[in-house]
């Protein structure tokens, strides 16, 4: 079982909380203990237990989405603080964690995501950008060939539109909360390896506003945000390949207190073709030939991806051998041009002749020394 919370949950990064909690009924009662025959069962359960803690509590999970899985775990484990480090834990001047961790991140960002300086109120009311949404298509070579639009369907949280993201109605009486005094923060002393620390968060209940209201929103239940589907026209260039991601700027769920729009990534998965193989912006193709064609030569008509090509077989051509048409492969996704089509002829041995065809072959065979009893078709078959 992977160790991110997400992953032990089974539910994407932008689950709602219901979501979160349907996962964990779920996923609770396939590893209970008392139920499950699994030697790791109870580990396992003790994972989800942990992960609907976290994923539940909305400050919990925005530092957890900040910081990631193992750096998470070790605020919780050491109450914040980071190692020893050697030598004077609290060297580096003026800020006693200063320092730690490598400088440039490690602990010190744990320590300002959790203690923040007495000024965790305001970093959580500045400008965030939303989430970004994730969703995949799948689309034919043809379309890979000439480049396409398609229309998507994507799932996000979207600004209430009863409140106008409020969370609350036009109407609702206004009153100075009274967890926190209007303060919008709450502040506790907690005991930490370096010591007494006093940590300040933003106040749960009325998410750093210093108000309540008298009566939350009917669509949105307070949050302010509401999900929706939401159909977005997506335009694949010509050339793109398997695997490579389109990216919308502003088309993923809105920011927090001003901050702009997420993004939408868009990845396309390029179907295989039943005749075309592709190998980078080149194609390859298999097409057979007739024994008088390989042997005398001629001019086929091959398929492309934008109609029928000529290609020119020359006499004594060997079956396996391979030509390539230029210019007829995928378009350049990044300049101009296309690849080429190479085009592998596998010569077709006959199965069935008449009178007059089997006396020509005879007459051939022997004209070049073969024996015919000994089995001219198949030494023709061995031969190609």
């Amino acid at each position: 079982m992977s160790e991110d919370f997400y992953d032990v949950l089974g539910v994407s990064r932008d689950a709602s909380k219901d979501e979160i909690k349907n996962a964990y009924r779920k996923k609770a009662a396939k590893y209970h203990p008392d139920v499950s025959d699994e030697d790791d069962a109870e580990e396992k359960f003790k994972k989800v237990q942990k992960a609907k803690e976290v994923l539940t509590d909305d400050e919990k999970r925005q530092m957890y989405d900040q910081v990631g899985h193992e750096r998470f775990q070790q605020s919780q484990k050491r109450g914040g603080g980071g190692g020893r480090g050697g030598g004077n834990p609290f060297g580096g001047g003026g800020n006693p964690f200063g320092g730690m961790g490598g400088g440039g991140g490690g602990f010190e960002d744990i320590f300002n995501n959790l203690f923040n300086g007495g000024a965790g109120g305001q970093q959580r009311n500045r400008p965030q950008q939303g989430r970004d949404v994730a969703q995949r298509i799948s689309i034919d070579l043809e379309d890979a060939y000439h480049g396409v639009e398609r229309d998507v369907t994507i799932r996000r949280r979207e600004v209430c539109p009863e409140c106008d993201g409020e969370g609350h109605p036009e109407d609702a009486d206004v009153n100075t909360c009274s967890e926190c005094n209007g303060s919008g923060q709450q502040t506790t002393v907690q005991q930490t390896p370096f010591g007494r620390v006093q940590q300040t968060t933003t106040c749960r209940a009325c998410g750093g506003e210093g108000e309540t209201y008298s009566e939350d929103c009917s669509e949105c239940r307070g949050s302010g945000r509401v999900r929706r589907t939401r159909d977005v026209t997506i335009t694949i260039p010509a050339g793109f390949r398997d695997g490579q991601r389109l990216r919308y700027r502003g088309e993923g769920e809105p920011g927090e207190n001003g901050g702009p729009n997420g993004d939408l990534f868009v990845e396309v998965n390029v179907r295989d073709h039943e005749e075309f193989e592709r190998d980078g912006d080149d194609l390859r193709y298999t097409h057979p030939i007739s024994f008088p064609q390989a042997v005398f030569g001629a001019t086929v008509e091959v398929p492309t991806l934008d109609g029928e090509e000529e290609l020119k077989v020359p006499a004594g051509t060997q079956s396996g051998s391979t030509f390539t048409v230029s210019g007829a492969g995928m378009p350049h996704l990044d300049r101009r041009g296309n690849g080429d089509l190479h085009v592998e002829v596998h010569v077709v041995t006959p199965e069935d002749l008449n009178k007059e065809q089997r006396e020509a072959l005879k007459e051939f065979a022997e004209a070049g020394g073969e024996e015919v009893k000994e089995g001219l078709f198949q030494k023709l078959k061995n031969s190609l």
